[in-house]
C-alpha cells in the first residue's frame, strides 16, 4: 500500500503526532509537514514540505491546482490528513476528484479528556494503524555531556515563565553544571545557542543532562530525544500538552508568575535522581 500522511502545525503538534504517524506506516509511506519540520520525521520513505507541494492552493475558487498535484495525490491508496478538515472548499475539491482522503481535526480537545498523543493515536486506529508505544521518540546519535539547557520562550508570551525567574534558576544550576541558553532565530536572547536545522537542535538537546523550558515545541523536542525535562505550565493544560516521556516532570500553576524557582529546583532534583 502507498500511503500519504499530511500533518500541518507547529513543532509540538507534529511531535505529539509522531506515534500516530508511525503507527500508519505502510509498504510505502510519504509524509507532508511544514518545511522546518521535515528533518524531524525520520521513519518515512519520503518527507515533503506542504508548502512545496502546492497543497495550500488546492480548492481555492478560480485557481487551478499546482501542476501534477492531482496526479500525485491520486497515486496513493490511502491519504490520512490532519490538514484541511476545517476547509470546506478543500474537502469539496478532494471529494469531486475521488481522492482517497480521510480527514481528522488538527488539534485535540482542550478539556483534558485525552492527551494530544492519545488523541492522534485514536485517529490512527480509525485508519487501521498498528499498536505503538504512545511516546514520541526521535533518535539521535551520541551520548550525554555535562551541561544543562534552558529555553525560556514559547509560542505565546502568556506561556512564558518570567525571564528573571529563569535567571535565578540558572544562577543556582550553574553552581552544579554549566548552563546553556537556547533560543530560536527570532527570539532575542544574547549569547543563546541557535540552530537553523531542527534535527541538529534535537541532537544537541539529546546530549544535555537536563532541560528546563515552558510549554513549547522545543520542550516537546527535548523530551522526544530522551533528555530529562522539566516543563513549566500555566495557562495551557498539561493533561493535554505535557511532553511525554519516562524522565519528564511538569511544574504547573494557575499562572506562570505563581511558579517558584524552588519548585522547579525540586523537580530537577527529583528527575536527576531517577535511573537513566
Amino acid at each position: 500500500m502507498r500511503r500519504l500522511l499530511i500533518r500541518p502545525g507547529g513543532i509540538g503538534d507534529v511531535i505529539t503526532s509522531l506515534p500516530a504517524l508511525e503507527s500508519l506506516r505502510s509498504g510505502y509511506t510519504e509524509v507532508w509537514v511544514p518545511t522546518a519540520l521535515r528533518p524531524l520525521v525520520r521513519f518515512a520513505d519520503r518527507v515533503e514540505s506542504i508548502a512545496d507541494t502546492g497543497l495550500d492552493g488546492f480548492g481555492i475558487p478560480d485557481r487551478e491546482p499546482s501542476p501534477g498535484l492531482i496526479e500525485r495525490l491520486a497515486g496513493f491508496d490511502s491519504i490520512v490528513s490532519w490538514y484541511g478538515e476545517a476547509r470546506e472548499e478543500f474537502r469539496a475539491a478532494v471529494e469531486a476528484r475521488g481522492l482517497p482522503f480521510q480527514f481528522f481535526p488538527a488539534l485535540p480537545r482542550m478539556d483534558g479528556a485525552l492527551h494530544a498523543v492519545d488523541y492522534f493515536l485514536a485517529h490512527a486506529r480509525q485508519s487501521g494503524g498498528r499498536i505503538v508505544e504512545p511516546i514520541p521518540r526521535i533518535g539521535c546519535p551520541g551520548g550525554r555531556r555535562d551541561f544543562g539547557v534552558i529555553h525560556p520562550f514559547s509560542g505565546s508570551a502568556r506561556k512564558n515563565w518570567p525571564l528573571t525567574r529563569f535567571r535565578e534558576l540558572a544562577d543556582v544550576l550553574d553552581s552544579r553544571i554549566p548552563v546553556a541558553w537556547c533560543a530560536g532565530p527570532e527570539e532575542a536572547l544574547e549569547g543563546a545557542v541557535r540552530f537553523d536545522d531542527l534535527y541538529e537542535l534535537a541532537c544537541w538537546l539529546a546530549s544535555a543532562r537536563i532541560y528546563v523550558g515552558n510549554d513549547s515545541g522545543i520542550t516537546h523536542l527535548a523530551a522526544a530525544v530522551g533528555t530529562p525535562v522539566v516543563a513549566l505550565f500555566g495557562v495551557t493544560n498539561p493533561r493535554v500538552w505535557a511532553p511525554r516521556g519516562p524522565r519528564v516532570r511538569v511544574v504547573a500553576a494557575e499562572s506562570m508568575e505563581d511558579i517558584q524557582p524552588n519548585a522547579v529546583l525540586d523537580a530537577i532534583n527529583e528527575i536527576q535522581r531517577m535511573p537513566a
